[in-house]
């Protein structure tokens, strides 16, 4: 008995393809700016929005010569965030290093090029990949607010008249899922409950230089 096979002409597997990176496209849009942290506003129409964006670098304050307790940890200017989200269940975020953006013509040529320098395209991506990674460079804190400013401390001494005992800010947990090409959500593992939160992003390279981290603050309602 003869068997049969179906085949389907390029052009039909084609327009699969692209209806299929239309929809991927429109549950994940590509955010403005690469390599900022946004929120992934789940509706009818799927949203990215910007969290508010700043530095710092990390600092320790003292009191009485440390005999009175030390602060060693993080700072952002005002007690409340700009970004407000009013729930914080079952939420999510987005990071793009804009890889996704580039066209595969682009991404052809410049791997043509690696080969002809004698590098391997393969292992220079997926350098660069765990580099990205938020899973490696990315953290969430939630902060202490107060006295003008948002603070996210490393670590807290009570020193030596404090009855209390070392502490630090609650560091929250999310699970990276890769979506596409340098570009992953982050889904917040437990209920955020109500306050003032920052994610922290290593600085690469020549942003490092000067121990600054770049903060990513929202607040929950």
């Amino acid at each position: 008995m003869m068997k049969k096979y179906l085949f389907l002409p390029a052009s039909a597997i084609f327009t699969s393809l692209s209806l299929w990176a239309q929809s991927d496209n429109a549950k994940y849009p590509e955010p403005e700016f690469s390599k900022e942290v946004y929120f992934l506003k789940k509706d009818s129409v799927n949203t990215v929005i910007r969290l508010e964006k700043g530095s710092s670098k990390m600092d320790t304050k003292t009191k009485m010569g440390g005999m009175g307790g030390s602060e060693t940890g993080y700072s952002l200017e005002g007690e409340k965030s700009p970004v407000r989200l009013h729930n914080g269940n079952n939420i999510s975020f987005v990071f793009s290093t804009g890889a996704s953006a580039v066209s595969s013509s682009s991404s052809a040529k410049r791997d043509s090029m690696m080969l002809a320098n004698g590098m391997d395209p393969a292992m220079m991506q997926s350098g660069m990949g765990s580099m990205n990674d938020p899973a490696n460079t990315i953290t969430l804190y939630k902060a202490e607010s107060g006295k003008g400013n948002r603070k996210i401390l490393m670590m807290k001494s009570p020193g030596a008249f404090g009855g209390k005992k070392l502490k630090s800010s609650d560091k929250l947990t999310f699970s990276v899922k890769k979506i596409r090409e340098g570009y992953w959500e982050l889904v917040i593992d437990k209920p955020l409950s109500k306050g003032e939160y920052a994610f922290s992003m290593m600085n690469m390279g020549m942003g490092s230089m000067d121990g600054s981290t770049t903060m990513f603050a929202f607040a929950i309602e």
